[in-house]
C-alpha cells in the first residue's frame, strides 16, 4: 500500500517494492528511475545482455566522475503465505517498510534518487559528473551485468573516479559500518581419483577418500597469510565433499572436493592455486582441479571518498562510522578493478534475503541526506 503522507524517499521505495524483479528480471524498476534521472539532464543508455536489463546514465562530461552502482533484482521470497505482509506490497507498519528488496537495496536506490534531485535542484551547476550504474543480475550469476558495463565504459576509455554501491552495510544502526573493500573469493572444484574394487580385497582397489583425508587435513592448518591493517587472514573452508557409489561394499573411484578460499590483498589468487598444486604433489594424488575466480579483493584507503563519506555519516546521524571489509562479494568488486575507488553503505543488513525482509523508513530518509551530502563535498 502507499501511504499519501510519506516522505519521496519512501514514496519511491515502496513503488520498486511492488514491481516483481526476482532476478534476473527488472521488471521496469530501471524505467522507473531512469525517468527521473532524465529530467535531471541525465543521458541514459540501456544494455540488454541475453537475460539482464542494465543501465548506465550520466550527467556531465568532466572530471571528478562520482557513480551511484546498484541493483534492482532481489531473492525469490519463498513461501509467500509465511510473510508477515505480502513480499511485493510495500507495507508500512510501525515505522518499518516491508517486503523483499527493502535494505536489499531497493530501498538505496531510492536514497539515491532522490539525493540527486535534491543535490541537482540546489546546484544545477556542479563540478564534474554523476553517474549511475545499475544492473538486474547481481543476485543471480553476476555474468551479465555490472561487469559486461564496466567492461563496455573500458572499451570506450570512460572512467569512473569515486563509487558507492548501496549495499546493506550497517549492522546494528544506520552508517555504523562502511565497507571500504571486499575480500577476494577463490574457488576450486578437485576430484581426486583412485581405482574402484571390492571392499574386501583392498590390494585390487585405491581409495581416493583415504588418499585425500591427509590434504585436506594439511589445506585445512596452512596459514596463508596474517592479514594487515585492513584485511583478516586469508580463510580457507572445505563446502562440499561427495564419494562412494552409496554401496557399503565398493571402494569409490573417485572423490569430489570443493572448497573456497576469502583472500586478502597479501596475497593473489595465482600464488593461493600454486599452494594448492604444490600440496596435492606432495601427496601424489591424481587429480583434476578447475578453478573459478569469483571475485578479487579491492581496498579505498582513507582519502577523499572515504573521508567524506565518514563526515557526512557522522553529520546527519552524529555516529562514528568504521570502515571494514568483511562480509562476502559485491558488485563492487567489477567497479574497483578499473582503479575507481569504491566504498559500500546503505541500511541495516538484518533482515537481508530472510522472510519479512524489513527496513526503518526513518533510516531511508537518513541515508537519503548522507547520499545528499556525499554529493556536496565531492561535487561542489
Amino acid at each position: 500500500m502507499n501511504d499519501a503522507n510519506v516522505s519521496p524517499v519512501i514514496a519511491l521505495a515502496q513503488a520498486l517494492i511492488q514491481r516483481q524483479s526476482v532476478t534476473p528480471e527488472d521488471a521496469n524498476c530501471q524505467s522507473l528511475m531512469n525517468q527521473r534521472l532524465q529530467k535531471l539532464g541525465f543521458n541514459i543508455e540501456k544494455h540488454f545482455f541475453v537475460d539482464t536489463l542494465n543501465t548506465w546514465a550520466r550527467k556531465g562530461h568532466s572530471q571528478p566522475h562520482f557513480c551511484f552502482a546498484g541493483h534492482t533484482d532481489v531473492v525469490p521470497v519463498g513461501d509467500e503465505a509465511a510473510w508477515q505482509y505480502p513480499p511485493f506490497s510495500g507495507t508500512i507498519e510501525n515505522g518499518m517498510l516491508h517486503g523483499r528488496g527493502a535494505a536489499d537495496m531497493k530501498g538505496s536506490l531510492a536514497a539515491m534518487v532522490i539525493a540527486t534531485e535534491r543535490f541537482v535542484q540546489k546546484h544545477p551547476d556542479h563540478k564534474g559528473s554523476i553517474s549511475y550504474l545499475i544492473t538486474s543480475d547481481e543476485e543471480g550469476p553476476f555474468i551479465n551485468g555490472t561487469t559486461k558495463v564496466v567492461d563496455l565504459l573500458e572499451a570506450r576509455g570512460e572512467k569512473i573516479d569515486m563509487c558507492l554501491v548501496g549495499e546493506p552495510s550497517s549492522r546494528n544502526v544506520l552508517g555504523d559500518v562502511v565497507k571500504n573493500g571486499r575480500r577476494g573469493s577463490l574457488t576450486a572444484h578437485l576430484t581426486v581419483k583412485g581405482k574402484q574394487g571390492h571392499v574386501a580385497y583392498p590390494h585390487l582397489a585405491t581409495n581416493p577418500i583415504h588418499k585425500v583425508a591427509p590434504f585436506i587435513s594439511a589445506l585445512t592448518e596452512t596459514v596463508w597469510d596474517n592479514g594487515n591493517d585492513y584485511f583478516p587472514a586469508t580463510s580457507l573452508q572445505v563446502s562440499n565433499i561427495a564419494g562412494g557409489t552409496g554401496a557399503g561394499n565398493v571402494v569409490p573411484g573417485d572423490v569430489y572436493v570443493q572448497f573456497n578460499f576469502r583472500f586478502s590483498t597479501q596475497v593473489t589468487a595465482d600464488e593461493l592455486k600454486s599452494r594448492v598444486h604444490n600440496l596435492l604433489s606432495n601427496f601424489a594424488l591424481e587429480y583434476d582441479i578447475e578453478w573459478i575466480v569469483n571475485g578479487l579483493p579491492f581496498l579505498t584507503e582513507p582519502g577523499p571518498l572515504l573521508d567524506v563519506t565518514l563526515d557526512a555519516i557522522k553529520e546527519v546521524t552524529g555516529i562514528q562510522s568504521t570502515p571494514e571489509t568483511s562480509g562476502g562479494t559485491s558488485d563492487g568488486r567489477f567497479i574497483a578493478q578499473t582503479g575507481c575507488k569504491v566504498i559500500e553503505l546503505g541500511p541495516l543488513n538484518a533482515t537481508i534475503h530472510q522472510m519479512d525482509e524489513c527496513v526503518s523508513t526513518d533510516d531511508l530518509d537518513k541515508l537519503a541526506l548522507i547520499y545528499e551530502r556525499i554529493l556536496e563535498k565531492l561535487l561542489t
